[in-house]
Formats: C-alpha cells, structure tokens, sequence
C-alpha cells in the first residue's frame, strides 16, 4: 500500500493564480446582492471621504482672507460639512467592514461543507497517499487564510480603488500642473509592485506548504505519543520536529520579509511625489496660480492618492498568501472522486453471497503489482481464511472486495455477476467489517453498536452487546448504555474499543463478513469466549477471515496463504497441514 510519505504539498509557485482567484469569486457571488449593496456603501462611505479635503481648502481659502476680513460663518459651515461627510463616510466604512466579516464567515463555512462532502467522495488511496495533519491544515488554516483575505482585503482593494480614481480626479479639477509635479511615481509604483509580486507569490505557495508539512507531523507524533514515550525517543521527535518547524519559520521569514520591503519602498515612491508637489506648488503659487486653499486641498488629495497604494501594496502580500492557500483548498476539491458507478448498475439485493475471484491481478502504483492472478471462490455461507506473513497482500484482497480499489486485470464475482456491476454503495452495505484498527466516535456506546443499522432497538444493542461478550462491561459503568465515548475511544481500552466494533457487526444484517484481525486486542480468555459468539455470528454468512493466530481458523472452509502477492496454497486445515508446505511452517513456527 502507498505509504504517507507524500506530504500532499503544493508546488511552489501556484499553477493558475487568476483560476483560484475567479474561483474565490464565484463562492463570493452566492451573496452578490449583499456585497453589491456593500459595495454601494464603500463608494458612498469613499465620496464623503474624498469631499473633506476639497471642503479643508475653502475654509483655508475662507480664514485666510487677512485679520478683520475672515467670514466665520463660510469657515463654519465648511467645517461643519467637513465634519459631516467624515462621520457619514465613517459610519459607512464600518457597515461595510461587519457585513464583509458576516460574509467571510459564511464564505468559510460553505467552502468547510464542500471540502468535507468532498473528502467523503474521495478514493481511499488518496488518504493513503496524504497525511491527516496535511488534510485538516486545509480545512482550518488555508480556508481561515482564503477567507480572512476575503473579508478584509476586498473591502479595502475596493476602498482604495475608488480613493486613488477620486483623489486623482479631484487633483486634476484643482492643478494639472500639480498633478504633473507627481504623476512620475504612478508608473515607478506600478513597475515595483509587478516585479515584487513575482518574486513573493511563490514564497508565500511554500510557506503555505510548509505550514501543511509541519501540522502533518505534528498530528502523526501525537497520535504515536504511547509508542514515543516507550521508545524513549522524544529526543530524536523534537529534533525532526524542530528541523520541520526550522523550514516553516524559514519559509514565513522568506516571504513576509521579501513582502514587508514592499510597503516602506511604496512609501518612499510617495514622499518623493510629495516633495515634488511642494517644490511645485510653491512655484505655482508665487506666480499667483494656485492659491494656499488649493495646495492644501491638493497635498491632502495626494496622501490619499499615495495612501491607497500603498495599502495595496501590503495587502498584495496578504493576497499572495490567501491564493497560495486557496490552491490547496481547490487542489483537494480537484482531486478525482471515488469511481461512479458504471452505466446500468444495479442495486445489490437479497445477496446470497457468491464471491469468486477470477484471475485478478492489481498494484496500487503503475507497475508495481501486488497481487499477480489471484483466484478464489467462496460459495454462500462458507468461511475463507486468507493467512501469510506481514505485507504478503492480504489486505489487499480484502480492499479488492469492497472496491475500496479496482482491479487491473482480471474480474470479482458477486452472485455471479462481476461487482462492478452493482451500485457501490449497494456492494459494500453487503459487508459487515471487523478491522484490527477499531474506529469508535465520539458518542454514546448505544449509538456506536447501532452505527451500521438504523432505527436500532435498545433490545438489539443489547443482545448484540451480549453476543460480543461487553454487555457485563457496559453496565458496570455509571451511565450504561447511554455513557458517552470520547473522541476516538479514549476513555476505555483498545480491547473494548473492538468489542464494541465486533458488537456493531453482530447488528449488522448482512449476507458477507470480514475479520481483519479482529481478536488481535483481545485477552486469550475474552477471545475464546468472543470466538464461540463469532461462529454464531458467521453461521450462514459468506466470511473471509484475516489472521495471523493460525489458531483462530482451523474450522475454516477453505484457507488461502498468499505470499508476496502469489496464493502459494489452499486448502482446510488438515490437508494443508498434511501437505506440509509454507502453511505447515507458519503453523509450526507458532507452536513449536
């Protein structure tokens, strides 16, 4: 099986920025009518604005007229106006940034429903393939970057658009040759910004990676924490762990520090405007061409004009790195689903359970086969053990039969039709599943035995619980029945955890069952009495049965040992034993 050294990261620079971009708009566009009326306010909220300057001059111009001839009452209404239009563009500035926060949140929680849905429609190879850790830094941290960006950094780009067009119209209405004296550092900023942003987009793509490597290892060396401890090996973890952390720390310096030069370069571009603007100004206005109001209102018009971009050039940083984590949102949205059912396919009713293997071959990498021409058949009601050393493919068979894989070549019966003939979902309702990696949820213990059957009775679960040889264990604890498990069983033992799974099968009315080691956490004397309840369990049940304790399936009908992908014997117990080939060893090497 493919291990989890692929990490899941993305390339360093993104593949299609303008793609990703187009796309955060379309989950934008669900609320349209909501951020056109945002959108109306910022234009508003930026013309209140953009009048205070132009109304700061008259007054000037209004006490400026030498002592004994100022008007006080023009100089007041103009401050009065002034002040108006601020507070009005204020109070509209402040609507628009909790309606755009209102609609990250929501933006965040329907792309956090997609990824999910997704991740449900996705192959089992592709979580073979990528880290959990990789995975949940997706639908955390990139989605809260993406959406983060959303909320502040459109309402801002949209502010600044339409002060930088205002501020330089109005500049124009006051003194083109002032505007003139400035308009060099348009195309200087313009330039620089281009040239920055090829050089931090992918940084900010590898820091976002990096942040998903990191999270990755984290999540694995928490879940092996027991294993870490015992080993003694918390020396050697936080050793890889600081390297790992070492290249995330790199990656976010690399980027925010190419990123922050943009801002202050922005800045000094605009100051440089702006003594040419005073130089100029002064000039103009010695000749009598402008007048003291019209400086005022021109310099305050510049700030604004010269403000904007270089807010925009700060949030280019923070745009790079929303898109960077945006891509590794879609990548996973991208990703190719679980194979449709084929045309026709039918539902998988009143299953007898015929299942035969026809000269199946598969690998789960393009030329690298694991199992070369398996065949085997196992008629209804029979029991089929598949038993071989570590890695020989037994899994593999196993994940063939509930198409969790498809094979390469060669064909699986179900009642005589090839599988993939039925609906997936039909097929695999056909399996009931005891795996040696027991998964229980946060919840109660009805709740976890009656996982597989709906509208379960707490009659059922009892008798199932019975069955499984846990129902003692069940009322000895304070709550019974409705005591509620933590997250992944934390609060009681494996052993439990698998009696519970087994519990759970028991209520699952199916035709077909596997048991993929599934005593292995079980003391000797829980596991003969779980045994006798088992064959109860199997009777009249299609089985196959993974096992490593040769023990636990002498009565098998007919017992499959594969090695290295090969089926190299079958037969039942005896016949094996009396042919003394592979299975006549590992039986020994057991009991010797």
């Amino acid at each position: 099986m493919p291990g989890k050294g692929d990490r899941g990261g993305v390339k360093e620079k993104p593949k299609d920025a303008k793609g990703a971009l187009l796309r955060i708009v379309n989950y934008l566009m669900q609320y349209k009518y909501i951020v056109l009326a945002l959108i109306i306010c910022t234009f508003l909220s930026n013309l209140g604005n953009l009048m205070g300057p132009k109304l700061a001059g008259q007054a000037i111009d209004a006490a400026s007229a030498g002592p004994g001839k100022v008007d006080m009452g023009r100089v007041t209404h103009y401050a009065l106006l002034m002040l108006a239009f601020y507070v009005g563009g204020s109070l509209l500035s402040f609507l628009v940034t909790v309606g755009m926060m209102r609609v990250g949140r929501k933006i965040a929680q329907n792309m956090r429903r997609d990824v999910f849905n997704k991740l449900l429609t996705l192959p089992v190879g592709y979580f073979d393939r990528h880290q959990a850790g990789d995975i949940i830094s997706r639908v955390s941290y990139d989605i809260d970057v993406m959406t983060l960006s959303l909320s502040t950094d459109v309402v801002h780009i949209v502010t600044s658009l339409v002060t930088v067009v205002g501020s330089f119209i109005m500049m124009c209405s006051i003194s083109v040759p002032l505007v003139l004296c400035m308009v060099f550092t348009i195309p200087v900023s313009i330039l620089f910004t281009r040239y920055m942003s090829k050089k931090t987009r992918p940084l900010y793509a590898k820091r976002s990676a990096a942040y998903g490597r990191m999270n990755g290892f984290t999540e694995e060396m928490f879940s092996g924490q027991k294993t870490i401890l015992a080993y003694a090996h918390e020396n050697k973890v936080c050793e890889n762990f600081s390297e790992i952390n070492r290249g995330a720390a790199e990656a976010y310096k690399n980027a925010d520090g190419m990123g922050m030069t943009m801002g202050p370069t922005i800045g000094m571009i605009s100051n440089i405007g702006l003594a040419a603007i005073g130089m100029g100004g002064a000039i103009l206005y010695m000749f009598g061409i402008v007048s003291l109001g019209q400086i005022s209102s021109f310099v305050l018009y510049s700030r604004k004009f010269s403000g904007p971009i270089n807010e925009i050039a700060n949030i280019v940083n923070e745009i790079f790195s929303a898109l960077a984590a945006s891509e590794r949102v879609f990548q996973l949205l991208d990703e190719p689903e679980e194979a449709a059912d084929i045309y026709g396919a039918e539902e998988l009713a009143d299953c007898r359970g015929d299942v035969e293997a026809d000269h199946v071959s598969f690998g789960y990498l393009p030329g690298k086969t694991i199992l070369h021409d398996l065949n085997l058949k196992a008629d209804a009601g029979r029991t089929i053990a598949i038993v071989g050393p570590t890695g020989a493919g037994k899994t593999t068979i196993i994940n063939l039969l509930m198409r969790f894989y498809d094979v390469d070549s060669g064909e699986i019966r179900v009642d005589g039709r090839e599988h993939r003939q039925y609906t997936m979902e039909s097929l695999r309702r056909s399996y009931a599943m005891v795996l040696q990696d027991t998964w229980v949820f946060a919840g109660t213990i009805f709740d976890n035995i009656a996982y597989g059957k709906e509208n379960a009775t707490m009659d059922e679960v009892v008798a199932a619980a019975k069955a499984a040889r846990i129902h003692n264990y069940i009322m000895r604890l304070p709550q019974g029945y409705n005591t509620v498990i933590s997250e992944d069983g934390g609060n009681i033992s494996k052993g439990q955890k698998q009696l519970l799974t087994i519990a759970r099968a028991m209520l699952y009315d199916t035709h077909m069952l596997i048991l993929d080691e599934a005593t292995s956490n079980v003391d000797t004397s829980t596991e003969r009495q779980v045994q006798k309840a088992m064959q109860e369990l199997m009777k009249g049940r299609t089985c196959f049965v993974i096992a490593h304790r040769l023990s636990t399936i002498q009565n098998a009908d007919n017992i499959l040992v594969v090695d290295h992908g090969d089926v190299v014997e079958q037969g039942n117990h005896d016949a094996l034993m009396a042919r003394k080939g592979f299975y006549y060893k590992l039986y020994a090497s057991q009991f010797e």
